[in-house]
């Protein structure tokens, strides 16, 4: 684990923070010993945000059979 001074830090902000996405964690710190942790935030995706699949149906051809469907 990178640990960085807070001077170190504060000249590089962005490869500190690159750095941490790319090994999961980087402590930053201080002058007073004070240490801190820096990780990327898991993003959250929600479960209905899944690939496509190619069907070959346009949107209006689902339109259509959507419409079919109800007026039955």
């Amino acid at each position: 684990m990178q640990i960085y001074t807070y001077t170190q830090a504060e000249k590089d902000l962005a490869g500190v923070l690159d750095y941490a996405s790319k090994t999961g964690e980087v402590l930053v710190k201080r002058p007073n010993g004070e240490l801190f942790m820096i990780k990327p935030q898991k993003r959250k995706s929600s479960p209905l945000d899944v690939p496509g699949i190619p069907a070959g149906v346009s949107a209006d051809e689902i339109v259509g059979f959507i419409r079919e469907y109800r007026e039955r």
